[in-house]
């Protein structure tokens, strides 16, 4: 299984090194960000983001997706390059899954990809000892260490820590709470809104026609099911995160 993720993520992001993400009409269209969902499911708070309808589908006003996006994206690039700060990403849709581990892995941020643990964020003190104990005894294994060990305890260890790496292996190197979170779906991940919510920490999500962009405290207008739209999407962010920390190590190196 861990096999075909690696290669799942390399034929990503092999398409990815052919394709150049900047933020464009052109680009959203040809990712068909702009596609929404039946008119009858609509969400009416949406309404100031919607284009019109085609063949009953709502489809969303582009333009604003622009302003909207460049707005998440100045405050996530703002998070991203200062120090001891980080961004949570959070997409718990199946077909976002490797995607998204990608994206974080790249970007050397966290990263949820599965189901949602409650307390992740509201109760991290325990969160907190789960990674610290798996980090622990990972490198208990790795390092040789478990020669005291017999073969059925390293086989109960193994599996143990499978569980904990598939639950929270996105989290492993997180040490405190981010300073910012990203959402794909505002109505799948929810919990996770909620819980930032709660502790003051800045929401950016992905809104589609039939979510509440109020939820969040930057709405992005835009498809969140088709992988098209999300591989945009977050090739737009890790563009943008990436560039803007190349940016300003250039300006340290500078003034050094």
């Amino acid at each position: 299984m861990e096999q075909q993720s690696k290669k799942k993520e390399a034929e990503i992001l092999k398409e990815k090194s052919s394709e150049k993400y900047d933020l464009s009409l052109e680009g959203l269209l040809k990712a068909g960000v702009h596609f929404g969902h039946k008119k009858s499911r609509w969400n009416p708070k949406m309404n100031q983001y919607i284009f019109g309808v085609r063949n009953g589908v709502h489809i969303i006003d582009l333009e604003k997706t622009i302003i909207k996006f460049s707005q998440a994206l100045e405050f996530l690039k703002d998070t991203y390059t200062q120090k001891g700060k980080s961004i949570l990403l959070v997409g718990t849709k199946k077909q976002a899954k490797d995607l998204v581990s990608m994206v974080a892995k790249k970007a050397g941020i966290p990263y949820v990809n599965l189901r949602w643990l409650g307390g992740t964020l509201t109760n991290f003190d325990v969160i907190l000892k789960r990674i610290s104990y798996f980090n622990e005894k990972k490198e208990f294994l790795e390092k040789g260490k478990a020669s005291s060990l017999t073969k059925l305890e390293k086989l109960k260890l193994n599996k143990k820590l499978e569980k904990i790496e598939e639950r929270m292996g996105g989290l492993k190197d997180l040490r405190k709470l981010p300073q910012a979170v990203f959402v794909l779906d505002v109505i799948k991940d929810r919990l996770a809104i909620d819980e930032a919510h709660k502790l003051g920490i800045k929401v950016v999500g992905l809104v589609d026609t039939n979510g509440d962009p109020n939820l969040v405290d930057y709405p992005i207008p835009a498809n969140d099911d088709a992988l098209s739209s999300l591989k945009y999407i977050l090739g737009v962010f890790l563009k943008s995160m990436l560039e803007a920390e190349s940016a300003k190590n250039l300006v340290t190196e500078k003034k050094a």
